[in-house]
């Protein structure tokens, strides 16, 4: 492993300076979310936002994305591109935040609900969120990367939900995408052994249902092909000797989804 894959105690305060900026404006981010919004408008009250905080937007100009934000909705799993598109009653959308703060990378996504929405849907939206918590509970020196998968996987198969095989996590740093990659599934015991100092991206992508299959839609967008809804939820954390750090939060989105 690279010795730049693990960060010093100044870089790991760095990256929680960039983390909370993107915590921050997902935060700002929920409290927009309603029905009749457009995703356009999220993505620019989001730019502003960061920009006005001395960062810069992460994804914008990344691998050619257009946008700040990555704004997927219902059968979008990942990379949705901000639109005129008008968010409606009952969607769930999932927001998904990178930015660019002291030459660090922050990285987090959470997936929302637009008004009221289904019982069904809350139940797997608390299952994939739950999910995400239980993978990093095994982010301990000593474990290693299939521990983190194989709990988020067995977690999400137990209620019927399918993990997304094609895309995963990974490290983040001074690189949005850094090594490791971090699946959603896998072997306990297999994989690379979790070091202290080692910052990774852990972000369960699920399927609502079993039936695994997506779509890759023009250049960016991926979709499931039966239209069966998605969602994601991604924190970004560091190894340490006390157990995993969380450098994101979802307590500013939380705040204000309990107004």
């Amino acid at each position: 492993m690279s010795d730049s894959i693990l960060k010093s105690k100044d870089e790991i305060e760095l990256l929680k300076q960039s983390n909370i900026l993107v915590s921050k404006t997902l935060g700002l981010v929920s409290k927009n979310i309603k029905p009749g919004i457009k995703t356009i408008d999220l993505d620019i009250l989001a730019e502003e936002f960061i920009r006005d905080n001395k960062g810069i937007p992460g994804f914008k100009g990344y691998k050619n994305f257009p946008n700040t934000l990555c704004v997927s909705i219902n059968d979008e799993i990942v990379h949705g591109v901000p639109s005129n598109r008008v968010l409606m009653e009952g969607d769930i959308v999932t927001i998904d935040c990178g930015v660019i703060m002291n030459e660090f990378y922050g990285d987090s996504a959470y997936t929302f609900p637009v008004g009221k929405i289904k019982e069904e849907i809350k139940v797997f939206l608390k299952i994939v969120k739950e999910s995400l918590y239980k993978g990093i509970e095994k982010s301990v020196i000593g474990n290693r990367l299939g521990d983190i998968g194989f709990e988020i996987q067995r977690h999400n198969q137990h209620h019927g939900y399918s993990v997304i095989r094609d895309l995963c996590g990974h490290g983040v740093g001074k690189n949005l995408h850094e090594e490791p990659k971090v699946f959603n599934y896998g072997k306990k015991g297999n994989g690379i052994k979790l070091q202290e100092g080692m910052s990774i991206a852990i972000e369960p992508m699920v399927i609502m249902g079993s039936n695994y299959n997506i779509s890759y839609e023009g250049d960016h967008v991926i979709k499931t092909k039966d239209k069966s809804i998605s969602c994601h939820f991604e924190h970004s954390i560091v190894i340490t000797k006390e157990g995993p750090d969380i450098l994101s939060t979802f307590k500013y989105i939380e705040d204000e989804l309990t107004r």
